[in-house]
């Protein structure tokens, strides 16, 4: 069994922002892959299905961002979970708005949800690192994680989504990279095969100092004769 965690803040205030991309994630997985109601418990919501092969857990703590280890470290405990089986969904800084990286392990990069699930459960889970971009001053970031996505944002946003919803089962199987080309294929989709070629470049012009071959004379003997004396 595995169990997706998402990252964010609980309410209709912290809905739409940069910091809640994890909980959008699962709420568009929970929605597409037809999960069972949302229900409170161990400081979170929860809710529960099957993706490919896996049954997964679907957990959004409620503990706000800073806590959320408390909400994966109560759950992974009460089902006999290892950090082998949980992959965390949050937002990413250090990536641009439309790009996702999976990783496994490594620092928390000043992340509080991060921070509180390395003091609970240890730094060795997998994550999906959605990009949301950086405000360019890091004394912005607090607030600039907290706003709500600019509708700019929606085109490239609704792909993300979409293509982790696409790929959740291959997540859940372990093919991360199978996970990767569904985000792909939403969000830079391939060519159509019926667009039309590219007209092609015109031939170059004949070289006209090149020698021609000489005209041949079809006159009649006679026509010659008269052309002759005329």
């Amino acid at each position: 069994m595995k169990m997706f965690v998402g990252l964010g803040n609980p309410g209709p205030k912290y809905a739409g922002n940069r910091h809640n991309i994890g909980f959008m994630a699962l709420d568009r997985i929970a929605q597409d892959h037809g999960f069972a109601p949302w229900r409170g418990k161990f400081q979170g919501a929860l809710t529960e299905g099957r993706l490919g092969r896996e049954k997964v857990l679907l957990l959004k703590p409620e503990t706000f961002m800073n806590l959320s280890g408390q909400s994966v470290g109560e759950a992974m405990r009460f089902y006999k979970l290892t950090p082998d089986d949980i992959i965390v969904f949050h937002d990413e800084l250090d990536l641009a708005p439309g790009k996702c990286r999976v990783k496994t392990g490594g620092g928390h990069a000043g992340h509080n949800g991060l921070r509180s699930l390395h003091a609970h459960i240890g730094a060795e889970y997998m994550r999906v690192r959605m990009g949301i971009g950086h405000p360019g001053n890091k004394n912005a970031v607090s607030s600039y994680v907290l706003r709500d996505f600019a509708k700019a944002d929606a085109d490239w946003l609704e792909d993300v989504l979409s293509g982790c919803s696409d790929g959740a089962g291959d997540l859940a199987d372990g093919d991360s990279g199978r996970f990767m080309n569904a985000i792909g294929r939403r969000v830079n989709p391939p060519r159509s095969s019926t667009s039309e070629p590219k007209p092609k470049a015109d031939r170059a012009p004949a070289d006209k100092s090149a020698p021609r071959e000489p005209t041949k004379d079809t006159r009649s003997p006679l026509q010659k004769l008269m052309d002759k004396f005329s």
